[in-house]
């Protein structure tokens, strides 16, 4: 019998045919460790597949449970459901393990289990004891062993598990330590599997890597049924979880939460945060309604245009692409002749929520022009629209839902993209399709 020497990277997993100094996947140095491999000629047996009619199959346990705290529903699909591997992503102390708290206290009569391998169980007590409404009864483990977790698990005393975090979590006969991206790749799967078998769910708690993606391999992302991300900057008192992936419910659904000293607090009304109590004109402030998920939200986004002292002028965005940015100059420069290239850029997305939805675009342009020419547009204003490379307003989708949030906001009026659909609403509609008509109609 023959064997073959093959090298295989302890952090990643990765297999070359020869030994290096360096692994191409992680880019990790003197991980490749050598080993031997039996080689024989298998013989493939064909088996028969089994199949079976969609009406013929068993409906699933999908009954959720809701967890008591309504916006972290909303970015679940509607609640938990059984069986379910949930991975929740977002940096240090922005309020991942307090959340998970909260949701355990309204769950206790479903018997969770919080395993902390961060924390000691002392520590979890004195964050627990911080938090309003946290109940003595969470049972608590201590525990970095995946084998000791899986007993746990399988147990009667859990109904489901807070696992926090994954990269502290160890899986025995794997050499690599914990938190590499073989050993958090692992230690998911067997999760994964353990979950689906058992139909208890699991939320896994994973760090963060300096460019905001959930650090580990790619893969983590696609073991789970969801994946939630927390934004928001620590120095600010909100916090939003945003659904990236979800198996069962809409993606990029948002929760909003106001960070305090007794936990988080639900926010009901999130246009009220995202749009200034002070209804006062000023030059470079432009309100829009933006859709995240199936949630309409108002918003305000603010501009500076100042003459620039270098010879390469500043675009600077907060919450908003600056390649979308420099874009809408490029538009503003070609089709209407307003010139920037003499002039520093800065644009701020309000309550620190990051947009990504394109309506936003003839809003953008609003504030722009109007801190340009020192202009103010009417507060009572909503403004909203995707524009196009030759100055077109393009249709968007929910503008019913949009129109509706900002009546009930208290606005009056709305510069809305020409779209052929019956509008009913008491505010005064101005329909633009191009991005000249529309200028003509801001300051108004």
């Amino acid at each position: 019998m023959k064997s073959k020497s093959s090298f295989k990277c302890t952090n990643c997993g990765y297999m070359s045919a020869k030994w290096v100094g360096k692994c191409s996947n992680c880019n990790e140095w003197e991980t490749l460790k050598e080993f031997t491999q039996d080689t024989k000629t298998l013989k493939l047996q064909s088996t028969k597949a089994n199949v079976t009619k969609l009406k013929d199959i068993e409906d699933g346990d999908f009954k959720r449970s809701t967890t008591g705290i309504s916006e972290f529903d909303r970015t679940l699909g509607g609640g938990i459901v059984p069986g379910s591997l949930v991975l929740i992503g977002g940096d240090p102390g922005i309020g991942k393990s307090t959340l998970m708290l909260q949701m355990c206290s309204h769950l206790i009569s479903l018997k969770p289990i919080y395993v902390t391998g961060e924390e000691s169980a002392a520590q979890i007590k004195n964050r627990a004891e911080r938090i309003s409404g946290v109940s003595g009864e969470l049972q608590i483990s201590a525990e970095n062993s995946l084998d000791s977790i899986e007993l746990l698990l399988k147990s009667d005393q859990c109904g489901f598990m807070i696992i926090d975090s994954i990269q502290s979590i160890h899986l025995e006969g794997i050499s690599s330590p914990a938190g590499s991206m073989l050993q958090v790749r692992e230690c998911t799967y067997r999760l994964m599997e353990l979950a689906k078998k058992l139909n208890k769910s699991v939320f896994i708690i994973g760090h963060i890597t300096k460019d905001g993606a959930i650090a580990g391999p790619k893969s983590l992302e696609h073991l789970v049924d969801t994946v939630l991300q927390f934004e928001g900057d620590n120095s600010l008192h909100y916090r939003i979880i945003r659904t990236i992936k979800n198996r069962f419910g809409a993606v990029n659904e948002i929760g909003i939460f106001e960070m305090s000293s007794k936990g988080l607090i639900e926010v009901k009304d999130p246009s009220g945060i995202f749009i200034s109590g002070n209804k006062s004109e000023e030059p470079g402030i432009a309100t829009s309604a933006i859709m995240e998920g199936t949630r309409p939200i108002s918003v305000e986004i603010q501009s500076l245009v100042a003459e620039t002292g270098f010879s390469m002028p500043q675009r600077i965005s907060t919450g908003y692409d600056q390649k979308r940015l420099q874009i809408l100059l490029s538009i503003l420069d070609k089709r209407i002749g307003i010139k920037f290239f003499k002039s520093d850029v800065f644009l701020n997305v309000a309550g620190g929520i990051h947009i990504n939805d394109p309506a936003v675009d003839l809003a953008v342009i609003a504030a722009l022009v109007s801190s340009e020419r020192n202009s103010t547009i009417n507060p009572k204003t909503i403004i909203f629209g995707e524009l196009s490379l030759t100055g077109e307003v393009r249709p968007v989708s929910f503008i019913e839902a949009r129109l509706k949030e900002a009546e009930k906001t208290g606005f009056t009026k709305a510069i809305i993209p020409d779209q052929a659909i019956d509008i009913k609403s008491k505010m005064n509609i101005i329909k633009v399709s191009r991005l000249s008509l529309a200028l003509n109609n801001f300051f108004n």
